[in-house]
């Protein structure tokens, strides 16, 4: 299982991004919101996950962790396979996606192409409180609108041994906390935070 991929941007086409990594380029599949965040020449660093078929691999690249593991929960749906599942997350943000889970909302879900008035209701029935429970680890209001600065705190967290698991709590509870912050100030908060809890 390929879990991420970090390398320099080689190519950006309408539904996807090439990144070299040792030397290999990796297709990757993504939204449009992601790959609006990539630029050619640059380094990245992409969360993804590897779906295996008959037929082929391939692989699908997320922003973060967290939006990965709302990929992996909608494919648990009955009907909704990869490819339905990346067009909720195009059109809807991971945020957005969760609200609409836990309050119904039927008609968001079906903006979604492909997803009829009882592929939403379906979905909401079997994700409901999954999401729910999902939702108490995500990131707080705060965190979302310090979305760079969390990126590069729970980047450093996970680059110094920790898992997205343990730095994303941590980089979002010292987010609230601190709003103002450095980012070098709230990540030896967030190792403080980390170091009690070990």
């Amino acid at each position: 299982m390929i879990a991420s991929v970090h390398g320099e941007v080689l190519d950006i086409a309408l539904d996807h991004v090439v990144i070299e990594a040792g030397g290999i380029g990796y297709r990757i599949n993504t939204t449009p919101a992601t790959l609006a965040g990539l630029r050619r020449g640059e380094q990245a660093r992409l969360a993804t996950a590897m779906i295996v078929r008959e037929d082929s691999m391939t692989l699908y690249g997320f922003v973060d962790a967290e939006a990965r593991e709302l990929f992996g929960l909608l494919q648990t749906v009955s009907g909704v396979g990869p490819r339905l599942a990346m067009a909720t997350l195009a059109v809807l943000e991971p945020d957005a996606l969760r609200a609409a889970l836990a309050d119904g909302n039927t008609a968001a879900l079906t903006r979604v192409p492909g997803i009829g008035k009882r592929g939403a209701e379906r979905m909401i029935v079997e994700l409901r409180d999954k999401v729910a429970a999902f939702g108490a680890t995500g990131s707080s209001p705060v965190a979302a609108g310090a979305s760079p600065l969390r990126d590069q705190i729970v980047e450093a967290l996970v680059g110094l041994g920790f898992t997205p698991r343990q730095a994303e709590p941590a980089a979002d509870k010292v987010l609230a906390e601190e709003p103002g912050a450095d980012v070098s100030t709230a990540l030896r908060s967030a190792l403080k935070l980390l170091g009690r809890s070990r």
